[in-house]
């Protein structure tokens, strides 16, 4: 385990908040668990919180899920001190001095971490998500997920809802992940356009730059709404929460605009005070699966180590929720019609910029006046 020269003041203050935020589930665990696992699993919080209502909150419910049906197993994340990998090497050598078994990091900015603390700590095991270390060690897993697949049911959905005909794309940071998302989103405006003889653009596509500036997203929502564009896909985590906060706002003066959520259902987020929801659907990765099942995996001592996973349409790691209030009957059964379709591998859903490039061109669809590369 790696030393830092201030370590023993760092782990006192770390063990202090460890000690805060360990759950009740992953402390006591639940009282009906069936089997003798026992074992600690520790997770390093993204840029954010742990309530953020996407990728950071995702896992801690996989995690909290694994809990409460293993009464012998533990549950423990900490918040790095800042967004280097000398933090996140802090942070997990904190999270190993309390006893963790299991590492969880959620997000490709723990790749360089991750890549030396595999090597130097053989003895624990390491899962990240959306991300991978230089070279794979047989006491790591890296999980990614078909974004681009979830991304393409929110553009049928989009264009099939749309009463503007006009709608639009919010990303955080310009990350891989992101720009899958994008680019399903707009493949499936187009798909639709060509499929259900939508009339639909996706008129202004945008990066915010980062995944947690609220009130920079609300912004950028705005200058949307402006436009005309009635529905926004909002692949952003947090900043994301000032695109729903922006639709509540206009939705309440009477105009009619939508949000579509990410990486967990988002409808909850949307509601109003006369209970209905901003939150048109969501485009979900099933993190909160993907985590229980490698911690299901550890447990039984079948951890996948050295092994990079994708979860997609087929393996239902990826789509949209099983509930969409707002969306009609007809565009929840196209929906679930284009979803089959992915599945069985009659429908192929571009998942690079130069794929998206030769689908578009195949449905005809022009996409000359943004900028979605």
């Amino acid at each position: 385990m790696r030393k830092f020269t201030s370590m023993l003041i760092v782990t006192m203050v770390a063990m202090i908040a460890l000690v805060a935020c360990s759950s009740d589930k992953g402390e006591s665990g639940s009282t009906t668990g069936t089997d003798n696992v026992n074992f600690k699993v520790g997770m390093m919080i993204d840029s954010g919180t742990i309530d953020d209502k996407s990728f950071n909150q995702g896992t801690w419910e996989g995690i909290l899920a694994y809990t409460d049906d293993h009464k012998g197993v533990k549950g423990q994340h900490v918040q790095p001190n800042g967004e280097t990998t000398a933090d996140y090497l802090s942070a997990a050598d904190n999270l190993m001095m309390a006893g963790n078994n299991v590492i969880i990091a959620p997000g490709f900015k723990f790749e360089e971490a991750i890549t030396e603390l595999q090597t130097a700590n053989p003895e624990v095991s390491f899962v990240i998500l959306d991300g991978e270390p230089a070279t794979m060690a047989e006491n790591t897993t890296a999980i990614y997920f078909a974004e681009h697949e979830a991304g393409f049911l929110a553009g049928v959905a989009a264009a099939l809802q749309s009463q503007t005909g006009k709608v639009g794309f919010i990303g955080g940071m310009k990350i891989p992940a992101v720009e899958r998302f994008g680019w399903g989103y707009l493949a499936g405006v187009a798909y639709a356009n060509e499929a259900y003889a939508t009339n639909v653009e996706v008129v202004d596509y945008q990066y915010q730059g980062t995944f947690n500036d609220v009130q920079g997203g609300q912004m950028m929502a705005g200058g949307m709404y402006d436009k005309g564009i009635d529905i926004i896909f909002s692949a952003a985590a947090a900043v994301g929460n000032g695109v729903i906060n922006e639709a509540k706002a206009r939705t309440e003066a009477g105009e009619k605009v939508y949000v579509i959520g990410v990486d967990v259902d988002q409808y909850d987020e949307g509601l109003m005070n006369d209970g209905s929801s901003v939150v048109l659907t969501s485009a979900i990765k099933r993190i909160d699966v993907a985590v229980y099942d490698a911690l299901k995996a550890y447990g039984e001592g079948n951890f996948p180590g050295g092994q990079i996973i994708t979860m997609d349409a087929k393996t239902n790691g990826v789509g949209l929720p099983e509930t969409n209030p707002n969306l009609t009957t007809d565009t929840q059964a196209k929906v679930d019609d284009t979803l089959a379709q992915i599945q069985s591998g009659a429908l192929v859903v571009p998942v690079t910029g130069e794929e998206l490039d030769t689908f578009l061109a195949e449905v005809g669809y022009q996409a000359n006046t943004i900028n979605y590369k």
